[in-house]
């Protein structure tokens, strides 16, 4: 099942079903509506009218939490000239951060050296504290495509990674997710991620390749705190970021950054400077 939360010529949002072409609504303002229900599976499922989108929103617009995962593949953690870790490098996103999978991103004044990241992100559909592994595999609703876009002068200007991750507006999410059930290997997904800049192909990778898995994740991360329905895991990058090039490379105004994940779909947005009045 494919589920969206859209935007509609009305200028609300609501949660729909992804036939094909055709868009089910659900009755419900947002896909984490949804997953905050206790009939989730039976609304999800519902017969619905069709309804016309003027646009994709963040595939959950308000998150409790996003929860981002750092060097994550071993492909990437090796051109980071890094060791592979024993435990996941964790660090937090706002949901003020996220667009839709079709919207712009803002470029800042403040940061001449806005990279990519191409994500899988994992979608928690039922609460779960200190989850053992069934647990974990059951409270996962779903994945999406997402892109963690960071301000990497400003990441690195201390060891804590949140100032260059969490900017305005920058982190593309959708354009919708897609049940465990639809993909292979289920909760622990087989999945290519390809990443393009200017229709250059930048990264791409098998998530194979994750250190810690998506069930890894969620068992890790709820030990530490309850996941909600609607919560956000972003498990990492590959390699192929445009800080470890060489020379680095980085997006500039009117970049068109495309993410693509099999099975779950592709957003592509264009980058754009922003205008900040003095």
């Amino acid at each position: 099942m494919r589920l969206a939360t859209i935007r509609t010529s009305q200028g609300d949002t609501r949660a729909v079903r992804v036939e094909g072409e055709t868009l089910v609504d659900l009755g419900l303002a947002d896909v984490g509506e949804l997953l905050a229900r206790p009939d989730r599976a039976e609304r999800a499922a519902r017969a619905g009218e069709p309804v016309a989108a003027s646009g994709f929103a963040p595939v959950v617009p308000n998150p409790g939490k996003i929860v981002c995962v750092g060097l994550n593949y071993r492909n990437h953690i090796l051109e980071m000239g890094r060791e592979l870790p024993r435990h996941p490098t964790l660090f937090a996103k706002y949901p003020e951060a996220l667009v839709g999978a079709y919207d712009e991103i803002r470029l800042p004044p403040e940061s001449d050296q806005v990279d990519w990241e191409a994500e899988l992100a994992v979608v928690i559909g039922t609460r779960v504290r200190r989850a053992d592994e069934a647990e974990a595999a059951a409270a996962i609703a779903g994945f999406a495509v997402f892109n963690d876009v960071t301000m990497r002068d400003w990441q690195y200007r201390s060891p804590m990674w949140l100032q260059g991750k969490t900017w305005e507006a920058s982190t593309p999410f959708g354009p919708y997710l897609v049940t465990p059930d639809e993909l292979e290997g289920g909760v622990r997904p087989s999945l290519t991620l390809t990443g393009w800049v200017d229709g250059e192909q930048v990264q791409q990778a098998d998530t194979a390749d994750l250190v810690f898995d998506p069930v890894d994740l969620v068992r890790y991360v709820s030990a530490i705190l309850t996941l909600n329905p609607g919560d956000v895991i972003a498990s990492g990058t590959p390699g192929g970021v445009g800080h470890a090039r060489k020379p680095a490379r980085y997006l500039a105004d009117g970049s068109v950054l495309a993410t693509e994940i099999t099975g779950l779909g592709r957003s592509e947005v264009k980058a754009v400077a922003e205008a900040v009045a003095r």
